[in-house]
């Protein structure tokens, strides 16, 4: 069984900034942890300093037995590359290096049939016997089979972009959960799956007797699957580390008190700090007219210096502050209304009336046509026949789930809203500061993360006044901190919200679920469910 210990790790950003100052935690074996932070804390670098991608600048990383890597990028691999070269990616050095050697020997064959290059490619052969790769590539048949519903033989060659987001969490998720690594490190691995997905996936963090480390924002997944919380919090000198042994059910709780012990100790160093020097005054102020109080006024001068020399506590963690007002507006009775609407190829035609203020959740598989919806409602091109139509006054702002905006490409968060939304610079830099921004605020666009580019977003629909949200996964990428915000900023927003989620915390705070089924059907149903055969069998 493996292991992953952390000592004293420090890592300073290109521009000298620190960014992790003093990490040190333990991952034991065979447990599953989550590790948690605000958008930007470090929480990637940490997983990439751990995997020896990076190189820490201070401390010392162990990892007991193999270790195996699911990088942030996968879910939105758009490149030439093939599934057997996604496989291959994640499988172990060796079999990585024999893979590159075949690859090599076969392309050289190719070019120039001769002696030497059959004998280059019988020797890459070989080579990849000994390093396990038709052992890789039976398991590899096991992982295409149960993800993709085809053996390795035939899906090997199709190229990755073809694969939807989920298809390719689940195919590295398969490969390295079956795979012969002790040690797991996971970066997002929830992110593209729906919740049959996502329930597969805790399934698995459950069952596992491998040591797992993964990032994750999603509440549900943190609360059935992490049996510890790594939180990582950002603070005056660099983000450090604080472990909560307990589950995701005590961590905000747990997190609470510590932070309140911070402010204890503070309180107690101030008021000592002050007695100190108040004493010192006192015997500054006797000594003057008496001779005999000289060393007591020297000792107590010393018992300052040494106190102040010491230093207070430990500053405490910057703790995030995310303001959204999120006004909207009245409308009519009637937000939205739809007759015999139906999206060309995706859906049967359906009915529909959403009232003003009302919260619906938009729930189905992937390629369920969600998001088409969404967008059609939002004026987008979307072919469709069938009738729709918006209530009076109702300003759609819809949040789109790929972060696509080319009107923003380029541009930076300060020049957007001073050009477009901001009486001036000082109205803007406010408006970023709410939503933690202000430090981005000269940064373009899609230089941001994704978490940052979600609350930029969010920000912008703020500012336009719309009276109904359109929101397409908006929780998708924030932050803990953030996506609470965003309930709380909905929770007192005086407009229309329908969203499309997989977010199983976030769809109990709507009221009402439209299921888009992968029948083709839309249909009304009673609680958060993302299934027919969850329909089918609460009926």
């Amino acid at each position: 069984m493996g292991h992953v210990d952390a000592a004293h790790l420090e890592y300073h950003l290109p521009d000298g900034r620190v960014l992790l100052n003093d990490v040190s935690f333990r991952v034991g074996e065979g447990a599953s942890v989550a590790l948690v932070g605000a958008n930007g804390a470090g929480k990637t670098t940490l997983l990439r300093l751990i995997s020896g991608e990076l190189k820490p600048h201070g401390g010392t990383v162990t990892v007991g037995g193999g270790l195996g890597v699911m990088p942030q990028f996968v879910g939105s691999v758009r490149d030439e590359r093939t599934v057997r070269d996604l496989l291959v990616s994640v499988a172990r050095p060796r079999v990585r290096r024999a893979a590159e050697a075949v690859d090599a020997a076969e392309l050289a064959i190719m070019e120039v049939d001769d002696e030497a290059a059959q004998m280059a490619y019988a020797q890459a052969l070989a080579d990849w016997a000994e390093a396990g790769g038709y052992e890789a590539e039976i398991v590899w048949d096991m992982c295409t089979t149960a993800a993709l519903g085809v053996p390795y033989e035939k899906a090997q060659w199709r190229m990755v972009r073809t694969l939807s987001g989920g298809e390719q969490k689940r195919l590295v998720l398969e490969a390295l959960l079956r795979g012969p690594d002790e040690v797991l490190l996971l970066d997002e691995p929830d992110n593209y799956l729906d919740v049959p997905g996502k329930r597969w996936l805790e399934e698995r963090l459950n069952e596992t007797r491998k040591t797992v480390l993964f990032v994750s924002h999603d509440r549900e997944l943190l609360a059935r699957a992490a049996q510890k919380i790594i939180s990582v919090e950002p603070g005056p000198a660099g983000s450090d580390v604080w472990v909560h042994g307990g589950g995701f059910a005590t961590y905000h709780q747990a997190r609470k008190e510590r932070f309140a012990r911070f402010e204890e100790l503070r309180r107690r160093w101030d008021e000592q700090h002050a007695k100190l020097k108040q004493l010192v005054n006192t015997l500054r102020q006797k000594a003057a007219y008496n001779d005999g109080l000289a060393s007591r006024l020297q000792a107590a001068q010393t018992r300052l210096r040494k106190f102040e020399e010491a230093g207070p506590p430990q500053e405490p963690p910057r703790e995030q502050d995310i303001r959204m007002r999120l006004r909207g507006g009245r409308t009519g009775v009637r937000a939205v209304t739809c007759s015999g609407l139906e999206l060309t190829g995706l859906m049967k035609p359906f009915d529909l009336e959403v009232f003003y203020g009302e919260r619906v959740a938009v729930l189905g598989s992937n390629g369920s046509g969600k998001s088409h919806f969404l967008r059609l409602l939002a004026g987008g091109d979307v072919a469709h026949t069938g009738e729709w139509k918006l209530g009076a006054r109702v300003v759609p702002g819809h949040f789109a789930q790929t972060h696509a905006h080319p009107e923003l490409e380029g541009r930076t968060l300060l020049d957007i809203l001073w050009t477009e939304h901001a009486r001036d610079r000082g109205a803007a830099m406010s408006a970023l500061r709410r939503y933690e921004l202000d430090r981005q605020a000269e940064q373009p666009f899609g230089k941001l993360s994704g978490g940052q580019q979600a609350r930029f977003q969010i920000l912008l629909l703020e500012l336009a006044g719309s009276t109904a949200l359109l929101l397409d996964e908006p929780t998708d990428n924030l932050d803990l901190e953030s996506a609470e915000a965003l309930q709380q900023g909905l929770e007192a927003y005086e407009g229309t919200v329908l969203a499309v989620t997989h977010d199983r915390w976030f769809a109990r705070s709507f009221d009402r679920f439209l299921l888009f089924g992968a029948d083709g059907r839309v249909r009304e149903v009673s609680e958060p469910v993302w299934d027919e055969g969850r329909v089918a069998r609460a009926r």
